[in-house]
Protein backbone atom coordinates (compact mmCIF):
# COMPACT_ATOMS: atom_id res chain seq x y z
CA UNK A 1 0.00 0.00 0.00
CA UNK A 2 1.35 3.30 -1.01
CA UNK A 3 0.83 6.13 1.71
CA UNK A 4 2.08 9.94 2.17
CA UNK A 5 1.49 11.23 5.44
CA UNK A 6 1.95 14.91 6.07
CA UNK A 7 2.91 16.52 9.21
CA UNK A 8 4.79 19.58 11.13
CA UNK A 9 1.23 22.23 10.03
CA UNK A 10 -0.40 24.63 12.44
CA UNK A 11 -0.56 28.36 13.08
CA UNK A 12 2.11 30.79 12.99
CA UNK A 13 2.68 34.48 12.88
CA UNK A 14 3.50 36.46 9.86
CA UNK A 15 7.45 36.51 9.66
CA UNK A 16 7.35 32.97 11.74
CA UNK A 17 8.71 29.62 10.16
CA UNK A 18 7.23 25.71 10.13
CA UNK A 19 8.58 22.81 8.82
CA UNK A 20 6.28 20.01 7.05
CA UNK A 21 7.30 16.77 6.96
CA UNK A 22 6.32 13.78 4.30
CA UNK A 23 6.77 10.38 5.29
CA UNK A 24 6.12 7.43 2.89
CA UNK A 25 4.71 4.27 3.56
CA UNK A 26 4.56 1.39 1.24
CA UNK A 27 7.00 2.64 -0.52
CA UNK A 28 10.82 3.99 -0.44
CA UNK A 29 10.87 8.03 -1.34
CA UNK A 30 14.38 7.64 -3.04
CA UNK A 31 12.44 5.88 -6.31
CA UNK A 32 10.33 9.41 -6.73
CA UNK A 33 10.07 12.78 -7.15
CA UNK A 34 8.54 14.50 -4.61
CA UNK A 35 6.20 17.76 -4.63
CA UNK A 36 5.21 19.70 -2.27
CA UNK A 37 1.23 21.50 -2.89
CA UNK A 38 -0.97 24.14 -1.90
CA UNK A 39 -4.56 24.74 -1.81
CA UNK A 40 -6.64 27.48 -0.28
CA UNK A 41 -9.97 28.00 0.01
CA UNK A 42 -11.40 28.66 -3.23
CA UNK A 43 -8.52 28.29 -4.92
CA UNK A 44 -7.02 25.27 -6.98
CA UNK A 45 -4.28 23.03 -5.82
CA UNK A 46 -0.73 24.84 -7.14
CA UNK A 47 2.66 23.66 -6.77
CA UNK A 48 5.06 25.12 -4.38
CA UNK A 49 7.95 22.99 -4.36
CA UNK A 50 9.58 19.97 -5.69
CA UNK A 51 12.63 17.67 -5.72
CA UNK A 52 14.04 15.60 -8.19
CA UNK A 53 14.98 11.51 -7.11
CA UNK A 54 18.50 12.47 -6.92
CA UNK A 55 17.43 15.30 -4.43
CA UNK A 56 20.10 17.58 -7.18
CA UNK A 57 17.10 19.32 -8.99
CA UNK A 58 14.93 21.65 -6.77
CA UNK A 59 11.95 23.65 -8.26
CA UNK A 60 9.97 26.79 -6.64
CA UNK A 61 7.01 28.43 -7.01
CA UNK A 62 8.05 32.22 -7.68
CA UNK A 63 5.79 33.46 -4.76
CA UNK A 64 7.86 31.30 -1.92
CA UNK A 65 11.34 31.51 -3.52
CA UNK A 66 14.07 32.56 -0.86
CA UNK A 67 11.45 31.98 1.69
CA UNK A 68 10.64 28.39 1.43
CA UNK A 69 13.38 24.67 0.75
CA UNK A 70 12.70 21.27 -0.23
CA UNK A 71 14.76 18.94 0.68
CA UNK A 72 15.00 14.65 1.58
CA UNK A 73 16.23 12.43 3.49
CA UNK A 74 15.98 8.87 2.32
CA UNK A 75 17.57 7.52 5.62
CA UNK A 76 14.07 8.55 6.84
CA UNK A 77 11.87 7.78 4.25
CA UNK A 78 10.90 11.37 4.54
CA UNK A 79 10.94 15.32 2.48
CA UNK A 80 10.30 18.41 3.85
CA UNK A 81 9.63 21.90 3.41
CA UNK A 82 11.26 24.28 5.49
CA UNK A 83 9.12 27.89 5.19
CA UNK A 84 10.54 30.87 6.56
CA UNK A 85 9.17 34.63 6.56
CA UNK A 86 5.74 33.17 6.13
CA UNK A 87 2.84 35.25 5.02
CA UNK A 88 -0.59 35.43 5.56
CA UNK A 89 -1.14 34.46 1.75
CA UNK A 90 1.00 31.69 2.46
CA UNK A 91 -2.35 29.93 4.37
CA UNK A 92 -3.41 26.82 2.41
CA UNK A 93 -3.47 22.99 3.14
CA UNK A 94 0.02 21.69 1.82
CA UNK A 95 -0.20 18.34 0.20
CA UNK A 96 2.92 16.16 -0.46
CA UNK A 97 2.87 14.30 -3.87
CA UNK A 98 4.68 11.72 -5.10
CA UNK A 99 5.77 10.78 -8.91
CA UNK A 100 7.62 7.82 -10.98
CA UNK A 101 9.33 9.97 -12.54
CA UNK A 102 12.31 11.22 -11.41
CA UNK A 103 12.52 15.19 -12.69
CA UNK A 104 11.00 17.13 -9.94
CA UNK A 105 8.74 19.21 -11.95
CA UNK A 106 5.68 20.72 -10.37
CA UNK A 107 2.64 19.93 -12.43
CA UNK A 108 0.25 18.65 -10.31
CA UNK A 109 -1.13 16.37 -13.38
CA UNK A 110 2.04 14.02 -13.26
CA UNK A 111 2.35 13.43 -9.28
CA UNK A 112 0.70 9.55 -8.80
CA UNK A 113 0.78 9.43 -4.87
CA UNK A 114 -0.98 11.83 -2.67
CA UNK A 115 -1.15 12.64 1.07
CA UNK A 116 -4.02 14.39 2.85
CA UNK A 117 -2.81 17.23 3.79
CA UNK A 118 -1.92 19.77 6.65
CA UNK A 119 -3.55 22.69 7.63
CA UNK A 120 -0.55 25.51 7.53
CA UNK A 121 -2.06 28.80 8.98
CA UNK A 122 -0.14 32.24 8.87
CA UNK A 123 -2.01 35.11 11.10
CA UNK A 124 -1.84 37.56 13.41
Amino acid sequence: QLQLVESGGGLVQPGGSLRLSCAASGFTLNYYAIGWFRQAPGKEREGVSCISKSGGTTNYADSVKGRFTISRDNAKNTVYLQMNSLKPEDTAVYYCAAERRPYGNCDLSDYDYWGQGTQVTVSS
